[in-house]
């Protein structure tokens, strides 16, 4: 599948979803204010030089019919699957001991 980047320096973005984000980022919200002409984030915030917030991303996706706080946890449970533990709460902010119960929730070891 091709790939394209994203980001300095460009992280693998898959070619269907590097479409979407092309599309996002020619469209994105909240550029039209002095503060954020040429803002670097994707998702630009209101406040200059400030990504959007971490609720209102989530209140965009559930609207899309994408429950977020159900990707979140299927996602830490991936990670867990294939990183260790104490990497996964160290890199999330998460307590070791909470990704320690998702492991074993989630059928790992």
């Amino acid at each position: 599948m091709p790939e394209s980047g994203l980001g300095e320096p460009a992280s693998p973005v898959p070619a269907p979803v590097a479409a979407l984000l092309l599309e996002h980022i020619a469209n994105r919200d909240n550029m039209n204010t002095a503060t954020n002409p040429a803002s670097r984030w994707l998702f630009p915030g209101r406040r200059a030089g400030q990504p959007a917030r971490p609720d209102h991303l989530s209140a965009l996706l559930n609207e899309a019919g994408i429950p977020a706080a159900a990707a979140r946890g299927a996602a830490i449970r991936q990670q867990l699957l294939e990183l260790p533990a104490p990497v996964v709460a160290d890199a999330l902010g998460y307590h070791d001991k909470t990704t320690s119960r998702l492991l074993r929730e989630t059928g790992g070891t």
